[in-house]
């Protein structure tokens, strides 16, 4: 990354989780990928946390956390291991969505 990378980071609609590393990781990671198709969802491991983050829009489902973690799940869980996101949060019981919409 340059620094005129990070000087034009603010440019950028990208939104999604910042996860503490842990068991609830892979299974987030594989439900963005179900609940956005026609998606990229990057993927940046940091070791002791995990960025997960897509452009404009990412949705994830309880009923596909459910799924990927082989276990009922409460939205909860999810706010507990988020250590930070990207763009705006909008949580109910059934969903979250991370959203951004940016003019410049």
């Amino acid at each position: 990354m340059t620094v005129k990378d990070v000087a034009n980071g603010y440019r950028n609609n990208r939104v999604g989780p910042i996860l503490r590393a842990g068991p609830l990781t892979a299974g987030v990671i594989e439900a963005a990928e179900e609940d956005n198709p026609g998606k990229t969802i990057n993927v940046d491991d940091k070791i002791a946390y995990v960025r997960i983050d897509t452009e404009g829009e990412m949705i994830l489902r309880r009923e596909t956390l459910e799924r990927t973690l082989g276990r009922p799940f409460r939205m909860q869980e999810l706010e507990i291991n988020l250590g930070s996101f990207a763009g705006r949060i909008e949580m109910t019981e059934d969903h979250v969505r991370f959203y951004y919409e940016k003019t410049l």
